[in-house]
């Protein structure tokens, strides 16, 4: 087998990442990089493999039918409150101050 036949071996940065093989397979891509991606696809069977269950998965979520939520997670997500606890309103006011005092220090050391 001459080094021609020899199919490539790819390293693992090579490989298309798992967003690429999603937009690929979702037809998300830019031409260019759909081009690139298509060509890795011709000769890397791992990145095909990866492709094909992506659209097969594809495929089955859109021939699944439509999906529905039981009233009882409706009536917990309800509960979930809308405004910030407040220790949270409290961390946030914390860290304005310590970052208004290190500008103020900052402007000091600079006069």
């Amino acid at each position: 087998m001459t080094q021609a036949d020899k199919p490539r071996r790819f390293n693992s940065t090579e490989h298309l990442a798992s967003e690429a093989v999603a937009a690929f397979a979702d037809g998300e891509l830019r031409m260019a990089a759909y081009l690139r991606a298509a060509r890795h696809i011709a000769e890397c069977p791992e990145c095909a493999a990866e492709v094909d269950a992506q659209q097969q998965a594809r495929s089955a979520l859109k021939d699944s039918g439509e999906v529905s939520m039981p009233h009882s997670l409706l009536g917990l997500l309800n509960q979930i409150p809308m405004c910030e606890p407040a220790e949270a309103k409290g961390d946030v006011e914390r860290r304005r101050r310590v970052i208004v005092t290190s500008v103020a220090s900052l402007r000091r050391r600079r006069r």
